[in-house]
């Protein structure tokens, strides 16, 4: 069987890691693929010319070599190319040059590579081969939302039966997906909606198909750090025609120092870009630990959940509520569409109904009573007698959605 021949981006340092730069290269030609190489050294130059010379890279970054090195700074020195490369790299991608990306790279080069791969849009395969990957030292925020890492063992400097292992892997994943990815096509508006499981939150049962019943494709993001990332990151790419976010609460995540983090921008891209919000509230109470951690001691002494090995959740408190509310209503006001905020007066997810372990009626108050208090006078609030896992809900929400078709202001 002919396999279609793809194009890969090879991005490292040549002038440091030629050897192992034309290894990953060679590997990708022998299983059929094509290379462009994008050279982002600095110091020095590489064995060959490269496609894609560092003076080019600077030159996107609208600096040159020649001052990088004058800085006598290697991270500014870094941050320019890594500019200069995500640059490249997105203009050259949107020209149809390339097909997939592997970036090789120290620390460095890790950083570089993440800002490469964020200029992506998801569906473009996307790896990179560290010596850091998975490390603690690399935020959730800068991780692109469909990027895969590879551990680069014993590559530091050389080429050795060890990190041949880790190269040739990272070789045939990036070019196996760039022939398999079936990349998003837009042949239905798109409905983003943010939710965790169905035992949690019962809605996503319901209003998928429904609003599949009106013409619309439904993605459904878990927001558990990650999940959240790639929903503000297609929002922010204007891929949704609206957005049922109904499960933000990686907005508290983040504030209360959670390492389960989508990062400070959660819930504001689709304000920015003016796509239609309908908001609500499912498990805004909760702030997601990361299992094994020890508790942090601002916590020890709150009603708590563990939902696994890899995650807990503790309750917050009144005071904390109230300081949630507040950084919810900030982001609402950002809104330049129609926004709607949902508020299921009677909780938020299946552990706070009346029997549930982590019910608390006070600091339930306290957070509605301060969110309808700051909330912008942008929005448009809708409060319901009912739980988030009611029928009600789903039927409240399904209204506003009918009423935006209605008004034009989303079309199936």
């Amino acid at each position: 069987m002919d396999l279609p021949q793809k194009t890969i981006l090879v991005v490292g340092t040549y002038d440091t890691k030629d050897d192992e730069l034309s290894y990953l290269a060679g590997v990708i030609r022998a299983q059929g693929g094509a290379v462009l190489r994008m050279d982002v050294s600095v110091l020095g130059d590489p064995k060959a010319a490269t496609e894609i010379s560092k003076h080019q890279v600077a030159e996107a970054a609208g600096a040159s070599i020649a001052e990088a090195i004058a800085a006598e700074d290697e991270n500014f020195a870094m941050q320019v190319m890594a500019r200069g490369a995500a640059a490249l790299a997105s203009s050259l991608h949107h020209a149809g040059k390339f097909d997939g990306v592997i970036v090789l790279g120290g620390s460095m080069g890790t950083d570089l590579g993440l800002d490469l791969c964020a200029a992506l849009p998801l569906g473009v395969p996307k790896y990179i081969v560290s010596t850091v990957s998975f490390s603690a030292m690399i935020p959730p925020e800068r991780i692109p939302a469909d990027l895969q890492m590879i551990l680069w063992a014993g590559g530091l400097y050389g080429l050795n039966s060890i990190c041949k292992a880790s190269l040739s892997q990272a070789a045939g994943a990036v070019l196996g997906a760039a022939r398999a990815v079936e990349p998003p096509h837009r042949d239905r508006p798109l409905i983003g909606m943010t939710g965790f499981s169905k035992t949690v939150l019962h809605y996503i049962v319901t209003l998928k198909p429904a609003l599949e019943a009106r013409g619309f494709e439904v993605a459904v993001f878990h927001a558990t750090g990650m999940g959240g990332r790639a929903f503000e990151s297609l929002a922010s790419e204007g891929a949704f025609a609206a957005v049922l976010d109904f499960a933000p609460q990686e907005v508290g995540n983040h504030l209360f120092g959670s390492a389960i983090s989508a990062g400070p921008d959660r819930m504001t891209a689709a304000a920015r870009r003016g796509i239609p919000q309908l908001v609500s509230l499912g498990c805004c109470d909760l702030v997601d630990l990361v299992g094994w951690h020890p508790t942090p001691p601002r916590f020890a002494d709150h009603a708590a959940h563990a939902h696994n090995r890899l995650i807990s959740s503790v309750a917050l408190n009144a005071v904390e509520r109230r300081e949630l509310a507040r950084a919810l209503s900030a982001r609402l006001a950002q809104a330049q569409g129609e926004t709607v905020l949902l508020i299921p007066r009677g909780g938020v997810h299946v552990w706070d109904r009346a029997d549930g372990p982590l019910c608390n009626p006070e600091a339930h108050a306290a957070f509605l009573d301060e969110l309808e208090r700051t909330c912008p006078a942008n929005v448009r609030q809708i409060a319901l007698d009912a739980h988030i896992n009611d029928s009600a809900f789903c039927d409240a929400a399904l209204a506003v959605v009918d009423d935006w078709i209605a008004r034009g202001l989303l079309r199936a």
